[in-house]
């Protein structure tokens, strides 16, 4: 050894230290923020790995403006036509007021925590719904991907919807509403009423006849409905428009479509309640009848309500969340949308059983006068006695309650001879108890309510605007089911992949604007969504407490929120809402195989409805759109499963630091022969080994080449390891 060999030694030694010293002295200390920052590196094996803790969000990825913007953007997509047409139908058919405890045990046990755990997911990970499943296990990503299928179905359909509100809403500036009085027909001897709409009514008429131009069946196409495809242009037009920008340009227009429908159904209710009759509507509505609420087929209904009602499993709650801060409460958010949901649901129900109290009413009056001439003839005729009528009745001005009383009379006097009189009670009563919901609902009794009204042009456009809205709401959601995790996943620009979206499902939705397009919108509602979104949703459960962990999952909610959470939640997530969502799944299953698939064709000649069994092919169909939407979940899983996709691929990444933040960048190994971490197990990563090692870049500094001990260098130090032996740096 050279005679100066260890004063070389020496001087390298100190180089080494005061370069170790440099190091240390750049350390911005003030960043506590960027203290707290780390780094886990992806373990293919254990998927519990916060590739973002303490990060709060991307860079490029957007957020919201504010918090009311995005809480009437999950209103928005929770509230929608469900709630004006299906909640009043289910509560007047399960026993009226006593229908709101099953709804509201159900909404505890079922809408809020499961509400609450897709709110908490999305904002937890921040990723659509393919990039969260994906993220806890890699084997169930194919949820994502269900969901995204059956966002996409239900947009096809749910869009008509909308197209047929805009075109009543385009009918509407006319007066005498278009669908007031039966059309004439002249010929060239003399003029009659059309005599489909003289056996049903105008509304009816108008909307098989006039809107829709409906086919008798199926299979009877009748080619495209050109009023009808203009409106489905310009509903998908105002979709792709509004959501284009992502939530910079739908988080806008949410302020206007989220809470115009509340002025549209308070100024109803006000306008109702001064109607005559209304009172008797609500009445009706709310008596409970508290022997049906023990009936299972009313809990199965006030399940499956609360279900869709949320929009659980769609997607979209989870989109909507992802762009949340990640120290949000989004269990406040949970709990005030879905009682919000709750009690619109309340207000649209007092709206619509106000106004077709009214129109009852109407019809009561028309019956009680048709019937007392009836009674006057035969009075004439001789087949009644004068001396059964009371002396205080007076036909020219009789009254709802005198006719009544007049015809149990009768009734008793003659009881074998009765029925040959032809005579009808006229209760008002009766006319309540006819059920609608739906089209039926919407576009005929409601409609039919308002030729009544005052100014009923003006009342007209105020509805169908507001089903415009309510419907948009819940596209907006719905799209972004579809959007938010195909950006994600595949980094393609989300303005392309909008205007492709809205093109395509314009296009496939050209079979909905048929004159059959009507019975595709009910083949599409009763099997594209219902049985392929129980399954999703209890996936996620499964995917949450049993494969990412409860525990995990509660540390992680107390992290964000910044307080632990009920131990409510985590009996409900772990035991209750899994067995009551099975119970709902085979429930589902039985009623769909007890009732007969088929769907009620209008048929022409009689101006009624008449069941139809599906054929053959709309049989296949059927199964196919449920067996399509739920797909996807055994492919990926079987593709993860054989290693078909590797796995590894996609976690070969650098990660840089800007200003606390995690960006993630494609990273060329080529001719890079050094030892990388990259997803192994201690035992396999090269020394020096702290197990799962954390890293921190310098603030400031520039990035330095790959050093020969890991893929990060020099310039990485090792962070929140103050136990630290010197001899290891």
């Amino acid at each position: 050894m050279p005679k100066n060999s260890k004063v070389v030694k020496r001087e390298l030694d100190d180089e080494v230290i005061e370069s170790v010293k440099d190091l240390l002295s750049n350390e911005d200390s003030s960043d506590d923020a960027f203290k707290k920052s780390e780094l886990m590196v992806d373990d293919p094996e254990e998927k519990d790995v916060d590739v973002e803790e303490g990060s709060d969000v991307e860079d490029e990825r957007p957020a919201w403006n504010s918090k009311l913007q995005y809480i009437l953007a999950q209103v928005g997509f929770s509230v929608g036509l469900g709630n004006v047409w299906r909640f009043p139908y289910l509560c007047q058919k399960n026993g009226g007021g006593a229908y709101l405890v099953p709804y509201l045990i159900l909404l505890l046990i079922i809408g809020i925590p499961l509400f609450f755990l897709e709110l908490a997911v999305g904002q937890r990970i921040r990723r659509g719904s393919i990039g969260v499943w994906n993220y806890i296990s890699p084997k169930l990503g194919g949820i994502g991907f269900a969901s995204c299928v059956v966002c996409f179905f239900v947009a096809l359909y749910y869009n008509v919807i909308i197209g047929w509100s805009l075109f009543y809403f385009s009918q509407s500036f006319q007066h005498p509403l278009p669908w007031d009085q039966c059309p004439l027909v002249k010929n060239a001897s003399h003029t009659f009423v059309e005599p489909e709409c003289e056996k049903s009514s105008a509304t009816t008429y108008y909307w098989y006849r006039e809107a829709l131009n409906i086919s008798s069946s199926l299979s009877e196409s009748g080619g495209l409905n050109w009023k009808m495809t203009i409106c489905l242009l310009a509903a998908w037009v105002m979709v792709c428009l509004a959501m284009i920008k992502g939530i910079q340009s739908s988080g806008k227009i949410m302020y206007f479509s989220s809470l115009f429908p509340y002025v549209v159904l308070l100024c109803f209710l006000i306008r109702g309640l001064l109607l005559n009759g209304s009172v008797d509507g609500i009445r009706h509505m709310f008596t409970p009848k508290l022997e049906i609420m023990l009936e299972p087929k009313v809990w199965r209904e006030a399940a499956t309500q609360v279900f869709f009602a949320l929009g659980l499993g769609f997607g979209g709650v989870i989109a909507f969340s992802s762009y949340n801060k990640r120290d949000n409460n989004c269990h406040f958010d949970a709990v005030l949308v879905s009682f919000i949901n709750f009690f619109t649901s309340v207000l649209a129900t007092l709206v619509v059983f106000a106004v077709l109290g009214f129109k009852a009413n109407i019809i009561n009056e028309k019956c009680v006068t048709q019937n007392s001439e009836k009674i006057l003839k035969l009075l004439k005729m001789g087949n009644l006695s004068q001396d059964m009528i009371p002396h205080h009745i007076n036909f020219s001005s009789i009254t709802a309650e005198d006719y009544n009383l007049v015809y149990d009379i009768i009734q008793k006097v003659k009881e074998e001879q009765f029925d040959s009189l032809g005579l009808k009670s006229c209760q008002i009563e009766d006319e309540l108890d006819k059920a609608v919901q739906g089209t039926g609902l919407a576009f005929i009794a409601f409609t039919e309510a308002m030729t009544h009204f005052p100014a009923s042009p003006f009342w007209s456009v105020m509805f169908f605007l507001m089903l415009v809205n309510l419907g948009l709401g819940s596209m907006f959601g719905t799209i972004e089911g579809i959007i938010t995790p195909i950006v994600d996943t595949f980094k393609v620009r989300k303005e392309i992949l909008t205007v492709i979206c809205c093109l395509v499902a314009f296009f496939i939705g050209l079979i909905f604007v048929q004159r059959s397009g009507n019975y595709f919108v009910t083949m599409f509602d009763d099997y594209s969504a219902t049985l392929p979104l129980l399954i999703v949703v209890i996936l996620e459960n499964i995917a949450v407490i049993r494969i990412y962990g409860i525990d995990k999952f509660m540390e992680d909610l107390k992290d964000m929120l910044g307080f632990s959470p009920s131990q409510y939640y985590y009996y409900m997530w772990k035991y209750v809402s899994p067995f009551v969502l099975l119970c709902l799944l085979v429930a589902s299953i039985v009623q769909m195989g007890l009732s007969p698939p088929g769907y009620n064709a209008w048929i022409e000649d009689t101006a009624m409805e008449e069941f139809h069994s599906y054929p053959t092919w709309g049989m296949i169909v059927c199964i196919s759109l449920m067996v399509l939407a739920i797909l996807p979940v055994p492919i990926v899983f079987m593709v993860r499963r054989c290693n078909l996709i590797d796995d590894s691929a996609g976690s070969l990444a650098s990660v840089s630091y800007k200003r606390g933040r995690i960006i993630k960048e494609p990273v060329n190994l080529e001719g890079d022969n050094t030892s990388l971490i990259h997803g192994k197990s201690p035992s396999e990563v090269p020394s020096p080994n702290f197990g799962k090692n954390i890293y921190r870049k310098q603030t400031g500094s520039p990035t330095l080449d790959t050093a020969p001990n890991g893929r990060y260098g020099i310039g990485y130090l090792m962070a929140d390891m103050p136990d630290m032996p010197e001899s290891d740096l």
